[in-house]
């Protein structure tokens, strides 16, 4: 973004996230969208740098908080916000650029309480199954040629058998490399958000998904005769690595086909995976290490849905409930 082109600031500050705090493409720029905004905001739309950072003051900074506010921003989007500007005013202050720094102290909004979607045990396996029931049905023609879309059978199956044995982001797992997988050890290797590595297990159910997987991900790749290797374990029809959007299109119509809310997303397997493992019996700080949490507070709300379960039992059990 032309913010960071002609201020020292804002451009040591960007260097700062990438090399000292080891931040994603798409962490930085969420920043930067963040900092462009609040730029706006406070010298007009088209403003030029280098920016008057030390003439920010906390009416400014209470000034954009309640903009936000009014637009009808949820909590959770103007707290990503605010915190994006503490980061930079925090930093720019340790590089003795400016004095003091507005958005210090200023109380974030509260965050609105939520319980995640999940599937049922009976659900994950409905879904898990839809794959190959929608390619064996007779009232539905495929559109592909019958290399492709017996690999894509394959693809979707590993695809959600992944999402759940593992309990991976959709990103984690669309860019997972060959050094990555080990089926034989019955592992994966995951870079996750801050490019934390963490180590997941791999069900057996979902090992022999990902053999197959790879076995017509071959077969496909060679009848396309395109040079080197496949660049990716999920291809599109073009031999290219599938994209995350292709991959909610993709679940949306086996939630579809299989009857199940066709509203969720394939981050409702990660919620799934953590709520069974804890229904389970699995301890919490185990599930965290398996989500790659660095917060065991963010772990803990699979413990409410957990309860809200049980509550609901309860109701349907007790005589006197």
């Amino acid at each position: 973004m032309t913010v960071t082109t002609e201020d020292a600031g804002l451009s040591d500050f960007v260097q700062y996230l990438r090399v000292e705090k080891n931040a994603s493409v798409h962490t930085v720029d969420n920043y930067l969208m963040d900092i462009q905004q609040f730029v706006s905001h406070a010298w007009g739309v088209g403003a030029a740098p280098p920016y008057e950072w030390a003439t920010v003051n906390r009416m400014h900074a209470r000034s954009f908080l309640v903009y936000f506010q009014k637009a009808g921003c949820k909590p959770s989007t103007t707290s990503r916000k605010l915190s994006s500007l503490r980061s930079l005013f925090k930093f720019l202050q340790r590089e003795e650029r400016i004095k003091n720094n507005p958005f210090s102290g200023l109380p974030l909004p509260k965050r609105e309480k939520y319980l995640p979607n999940i599937l049922s045990v009976e659900e994950v396996a409905r879904l898990l199954d839809a794959p190959k029931k929608l390619l064996e049905d007779p009232l539905v023609k495929p559109r592909g040629s019958e290399l492709f879309n017996t690999y894509a059978m394959a693809r979707d199956t590993a695809i959600l058998e992944m999402l759940y044995s593992t309990g991976t982001r959709l990103s984690e797992l669309t860019s997972l490399t060959e050094r990555q997988l080990d089926l034989l050890g019955g592992v994966i290797t995951v870079y996750g958000k801050g490019k934390k590595e963490r180590i997941c297990p791999l069900g057996s159910p979902a090992a022999r998904a990902m053999m197959t997987c790879i076995e017509y991900r071959d077969s496909f790749f060679a009848a396309l005769d395109k040079p080197g290797k496949p660049k990716s374990f999920f291809l599109n029809k073009n031999g290219d690595p599938i994209s995350n959007r292709s991959v909610e299109r993709m679940m949306k119509k086996y939630l579809g086909f299989a009857g199940l809310n066709t509203a969720l997303s394939p981050h409702a397997m990660r919620h799934s995976f953590a709520t069974h493992l804890l229904d389970a019996g699995a301890d919490l700080r185990s599930v965290q290490e398996l989500l790659g949490h660095a917060s065991l507070s963010t772990t803990q709300i699979y413990t409410h849905v957990s309860i809200e379960r049980l509550k609901e039992v309860y109701d349907l059990a007790h005589p006197r409930a």
